[in-house]
């Protein structure tokens, strides 16, 4: 029975979109190979959550990492 499972994307300070891009990728690929997939629920932190949420890690990150 395939698993599935929940991954929080955190682009931050330091890991850009475009590293966290190429991560997924690597992930979605391995998934196709053993059986399994994810979702992924992206969040903010650092810089990024800064200037949407005014803190640079905001409840809502906290509770998307808990979710997942």
């Amino acid at each position: 029975m395939p698993s599935t499972h929940r991954v929080t994307l955190i682009p931050g300070d330091g890991i850009g979109p475009e590293v966290m891009e190429q991560a997924v990728a690597v992930l979605e690929a391995t998934g196709q190979i053993d059986g399994f997939s994810f979702e992924w629920t992206p969040a903010l932190v650092g810089g990024a959550a800064y200037d949407v949420h005014g803190h640079p890690l905001p409840d809502s990150t906290v509770e998307i990492c808990r979710a997942a």
